[in-house]
């Protein structure tokens, strides 16, 4: 009876949360500990099915301690500030909600409880495919789910990496700048089904983790690169306007311009900084130059790019337009041999290259594979 007993006070949940990928970037913070940004940013959150991370909760009364696992590798919650602040952040909501709802001693004591995390990304970890944003969105959603918070946790999923708070919701994100952190949130612009026609192209040029990290990285951003200044001032509010404006009117060209000159400005800052961060390579440039070509040879842009701090590039176009530049993806950048079956990944439907094609083998493999993707809702519980 007392083994009955215990196992009913068992609670698992598993839930899966998107990445997002920002047009107007965020590189650079007003305060390290919030994750406050210097500037606010805007973003899409990608269809979760496609790249994701699986988090599993449970809590027990056998359990003694707090553990996470994450992607194989045991997390020491003391030595990482950032797993440390989440877990305090929900319990401490999780306490003052049955505070205010006048609940039972037992209840307040179950916001206590130890709790156990299994984590796995479906993609490569640590290589500019916004990982930190999934697994953090990921991790606090499942633990609010877990104690029953209600209402907002953006800004908790933010304490732990400053774009997992975009990944709370789904479509379009707008993540708001503030001086404090109350009020530094994300809150959806529109939701995924409002530009049913986009399509999203993810290139993996490297699944290698990155050499120097997003939070090293912006840190020295910040302190030596004077374009940094310049675009905080001159240049993001007036982007994040006629962004705006673009994707209520569902613009593509105008969204594909604003779309490529923001990734441009992140890494011409990131060269800017001192030593300089380079976290483009000779097949990101090549990619580059792909889009500016094949919108030249179409009369009008239909593709743009964008690329977070790594090599790997978001391609955006609309429906009409996927399978043919699927088929040039796999022309200009074909599989290796091995890699032919699998080169494309994800659920979106629409006729794959014709595998046939006899490419030049001396550019055979510069993308490792190529997922194909959409606009997605936020977390979800599975």
């Amino acid at each position: 009876m007392e083994d009955l007993q215990e196992e009913e006070q068992v609670r698992k949940i598993t839930c899966c949360a998107p990445i997002n990928i920002a047009i107007i970037k965020y590189w650079g913070k007003l305060c390290e500990v919030e994750n406050l940004p210097l500037n606010s940013s805007f973003s899409v959150t990608l269809n979760y099915p496609d790249l994701c991370t699986t988090t599993t909760v449970t809590t027990s009364p056998s359990y003694v301690k707090d553990q996470v696992h994450v992607n194989n590798l045991w997390q020491d919650i003391n030595d990482n500030p950032r797993l440390k602040v989440c877990f305090e952040e929900i319990r401490r909501l999780a306490r003052k909600q049955a505070i205010s709802e006048n609940a039972a001693a037992k209840e307040l004591m179950s916001c206590s409880k130890k709790i156990h995390v299994q984590s796995v990304n479906n993609f490569p970890t640590k290589a500019g495919l916004a990982s930190s944003a999934s697994g953090y969105a990921a991790l606090t959603f499942a633990l609010g789910q877990l104690l029953g918070v209600k209402g907002d946790l953006s800004g908790v999923a933010r304490r732990g990496s400053g774009s997992a708070c975009r990944s709370m919701c789904g479509g379009f994100v707008e993540w708001l700048k503030s001086d404090e952190s109350k009020n530094s949130i994300a809150k959806q612009f529109v939701d995924e089904t409002h530009w049913p026609e986009l399509r999203v192209f993810i290139l993996v040029v490297s699944s290698k983790q990155k050499s120097v990290g997003s939070t090293v990285g912006m840190q020295r951003t910040v302190e030596t690169s004077a374009l940094l200044k310049h675009r905080i001032e001159n240049i993001v509010q007036h982007r994040m306007k006629a962004l705006k404006q673009a994707v209520l009117e569902r613009d593509f060209c105008l969204f594909a311009e604003i779309c490529m000159k923001e990734s441009n400005q992140l890494h011409a800052i990131c060269m800017d900084s001192f030593p300089p961060l380079r976290y483009l390579n000779n097949v990101s440039e090549k990619i580059m130059n792909f889009v500016h070509s094949y919108n030249e040879s179409c009369g009008g842009i239909r593709v743009a790019y964008t690329f977070d701090a790594g090599p790997n590039a978001f391609l955006f176009t609309l429906a009409p337009f996927a399978e043919d530049l699927a088929n040039q993806i796999y022309q200009n950048f074909p599989p290796s041999k091995d890699c032919t079956d699998n080169f494309f990944k994800g659920t979106e439907e629409f006729s794959f290259p014709n595998e046939k094609i006899v490419p030049d083998v001396t550019d055979c493999g510069l993308i490792e594979y190529v997922i194909c993707t959409k606009p997605g809702p936020g977390p979800q519980i599975i």
